[in-house]
């Protein structure tokens, strides 16, 4: 009965040891590799977009920043970009208390937002937004 206890143990800590090798053949995981924050993905591409909107500087990451988890939320609900802008339902157009987004560059602040935050969703978007001439 000891023989057959210790061949159990031994056989079950071999397959432990085991079960998180991997071959050499294999290939590293894409997760594997340091990813950026998409918070900080965000307000980098939208500096780096230069938006006439932002000429005077770019608005600040936390009320800018807030947006795009939001329009995945609405995205992710079955939500249009339509319905994300509109005042009246959504209510999410990127504008602050003392700044503003001009309607063409707001349409690249949702897509560059939601490259970031929800890709998904992106092919969506942009064929919403192809479909009605918005760009």
């Amino acid at each position: 009965m000891r023989t057959r206890t210790t061949l159990a143990a031994a056989l079950l800590a071999l397959a432990v040891l085991t079960a998180g090798c991997s071959s050499a053949d294999s290939k590293p995981e894409a997760s594997a590799s340091p990813t950026q924050d998409p918070g900080e993905a965000f307000m980098s591409a939208v500096t780096n977009a230069g938006l006439d909107s932002y000429a005077d500087g770019v608005p600040p990451a936390e009320e800018l920043g807030a947006f795009p988890p939001q329009w995945c939320d609405g995205l992710d609900s079955g939500h249009s970009v339509e319905w994300l802008y509109d005042m009246q339902q959504g209510n999410l157009y990127p504008i602050g208390q003392t700044w503003g987004t001009e309607k063409t560059d707001a349409y690249e602040v949702l897509v560059l937002g939601v490259r970031t935050h929800c890709p998904d969703h992106s092919d969506a978007v942009l064929e919403e937004l192809r479909d009605n001439g918005l760009y």
